[in-house]
């Protein structure tokens, strides 16, 4: 057979492209044309590793520690992440319960992996970040949206999850916080979702990888809820370490070995070097570096959602926790596709489209990441201010 008229399997070619590459291709093409482009399309800390952790990856590197650990991780990291839970929320979490991934994708990969089967359903919100519904996919399940909106804080309800449950649904995936909404689901409503989803014999799987990233509030967890539940973390966001590739999962006990067999096939390991890096994360130094950089992301929060406003852009749900705005540019006239190109053609800012978060309410919504400079961030909304006043 000639290997160029071979066909895609049915799940690479059913996959959507991520519109947000167009944004950030066409951005790149600017710039090398000499145009300045301010980037709120990026989904990532503008900060970088704290020194403290850079400073033990190198230590790992140059000592040679860099040999496949075991599948779940080192154990004292494992042990680390679990003293993380008892100071931050009290809560005793054995070690063995925790295991090390490649990434938050890695961990919701396997996740998946252990409990779909072809066919099965996974609720998973809409809009929300789209690896959810890809990531099911995959493994030949079926993603079922729940209709999110401003009235719910872009969060699923119980009424929700009771009237889209099936007798084929096997769990629950939701963010809090979200991306790309920025919004955190109430603990006493979540509480009440996980018990229901217990009652039905299905898994909760909480994405917490925003999870340092709050405001005005503490932190929180879905660990200790009713039934089966699995946390999905990571080092990338509140620990500045996207490119480390290194995250984390906390599993119900019985669940470990299934989970491991398949990290040994999948994965191998976590990356050995930025695992002996992230031991360094919850010293006491890095934890105070990393909560003035929580306390930045604020300060950006609060000057870009009242300048979006300003400029005519609605923020139907004032984000609480992640580093995104979700805005509403219906007034202009223009789907958000075209209006997010537009903006980035005609004043230079770059912008997510929100149908690549969905299908719900997406086609009149963009998502801006304040992970820029307080200047940057001011050049961007005088840039939109304008761009928005030709258009009134």
């Amino acid at each position: 057979m000639n290997p160029s008229r071979m066909r895609a399997a049915r799940r690479a070619a059913e996959i959507e492209p991520f519109r947000v590459m167009d944004v950030l291709a066409r951005a790149h093409a600017l710039e090398a044309a000499g145009r300045r482009v301010v980037h709120m399309e990026i989904g990532e800390p503008d900060f970088t590793a704290p020194d403290a952790v850079v400073e033990a990856g190198v230590r790992a590197l140059r000592d040679g520690r860099t040999a496949y650990t075991a599948a779940l991780g080192l154990p004292a990291l494992r042990e680390a992440i679990a003293a993380h839970y008892a100071r931050l929320f009290g809560l005793q979490l054995d070690p063995a319960r925790v295991a090390l991934t490649a990434g938050a994708s890695g961990g919701l990969l396997l996740t998946l992996a252990m409990i779909v089967n072809p066919g099965d359903e996974i609720l998973v919100p809409d809009p929300g970040y789209p690896g959810y519904r890809h990531f099911v996919r995959a493994f030949e399940g079926v993603p079922r949206p729940l209709a999110l909106s401003a009235q719910s804080g872009y969060q699923p309800t119980l009424d929700m999850v009771r009237a889209a449950w099936t007798a084929r649904t096997r769990g629950l995936l939701l963010g809090s916080p979200s991306n790309p909404t920025g919004t955190v689901v109430d603990p006493a409503k979540l509480q009440r979702i996980a018990q229901f989803v217990a009652e039905r014999g299905g898994m909760l799987i909480a994405d917490e990888i925003y999870q340092g990233l709050v405001y005005g509030a503490p932190p929180a967890t879905a660990l200790g809820l009713p039934g089966e539940v699995v946390l999905v973390n990571s080092f990338s966001k509140y620990f500045c370490m996207t490119g480390w590739r290194l995250g984390w999962v906390v599993l119900p006990s019985a669940r470990v070995r299934d989970f491991e067999k398949l990290a040994q096939h999948f994965f191998i390991c976590a990356p050995s070097a930025a695992q002996h890096a992230a031991l360094a994360a919850f010293a006491p130094e890095t934890l105070s570096v990393l909560e003035e950089r929580r306390r930045e992301f604020e300060r950006r929060r609060d000057f870009l959602v009242p300048a979006l406003e300003r400029a005519g852009l609605a923020v139907p749900a004032r984000p609480s926790g992640a580093f995104y705005v979700y805005a509403d540019c219906a007034k202009f006239g223009l789907e958000a596709t075209d209006f997010a190109l537009a903006l980035l053609e005609e004043a230079g800012v770059a912008a997510t489209p929100g149908l690549d978060f969905g299908s719900h309410g997406t086609l009149r919504s963009l998502r801006f990441a304040y992970t820029r400079s307080r200047a940057d961030l001011e050049d961007a909304v005088a840039r939109i201010a304008r761009f928005c006043a030709e258009r009134r």
